[in-house]
């Protein structure tokens, strides 16, 4: 086992999604052996400098190749990388999720994906992953008072809840859709359920709260039904924007 792995790298590239830029490319060298089992990754700090991304970028895609099964965190210590394991990736490049159709019909496959998923994170979860959730919920709290990034705390939410039904092709799933699977990060959502940005986002942590406070009762239907009423409910306002 190396101390580090971090072998000379391509130009930093500038895709649409950045975060899925490094996905992919810590992949494709994880996958083609250039990254072995056990081998360090660089620190949060090399990867800003060397791809030109911020911490938040980082760390989506951080949290999204240990979703996938890529690598491992010890806290305090640095991310690993795992064998990887043979299967194929699910991909869907989020460049063609650009118009109010196609988020419709990614919100119609995330209703029946994360309802499940819910109820089985109700019933399954651990009391550390009840705890991250927190937190992600009071990180969305506190950047919408300060009008800050919601997307992050956001997605992250819903990658935690599919973590926690201890599936892992649930977060598998989340993982490689990443935070494209938020309607705000294609189009403005406030604006089309005719809302200021604040009132929006006061309502979208509501229903979230609904759903953690099922999962911390563990209660599976109730979890099922707050998750369905929330995706629904984004659905449904895009289609009445759409019949407009």
């Amino acid at each position: 086992m190396t101390d580090s792995a971090d072998p000379p790298a391509p130009a930093p590239r500038r895709p649409r999604n950045l975060a899925q830029g490094l996905v992919e490319d810590f992949s494709e060298r994880i996958r083609g052996g250039r990254i072995r089992p056990g081998d360090k990754l660089p620190t949060e700090s090399a990867l800003m400098r060397q791809f030109g991304v911020s911490r938040t970028v980082v760390r989506e895609a951080l949290s999204r190749l240990q979703a996938a099964g890529l690598v491992e965190t010890h806290h305090g210590v640095g991310t690993y990388a795992l064998e990887a394991s043979g299967g194929a990736d699910f991909r869907v490049d989020p460049a063609d999720i650009a118009t109010v159709r196609d988020v419709l019909v990614l919100l119609e496959l995330r209703i029946c994906l994360e309802s499940e998923a819910a109820g089985l994170a109700a019933q399954r979860r651990s009391a550390g992953q009840l705890a991250e959730m927190r937190s992600a919920l009071d990180e969305f709290r506190k950047c919408l008072g300060a009008g800050g990034d919601t997307i992050t705390p956001d997605f992250r939410f819903h990658l935690l809840i599919a973590q926690a039904t201890a599936n892992r092709y649930f977060a598998d799933l989340m993982s490689h859709l990443g935070s494209a699977i938020i309607p705000r990060t294609r189009i403005n959502s406030a604006r089309i359920a005719h809302e200021d940005r604040e009132q929006y986002l006061a309502r979208v942590n509501l229903e979230h709260e609904d759903i953690y406070a099922a999962i911390l009762r563990q209660e599976p239907e109730a979890a099922r039904a707050a998750m369905r009423t929330h995706l629904s409910n984004s659905r449904e306002r895009l289609r009445r924007a759409q019949d407009r």
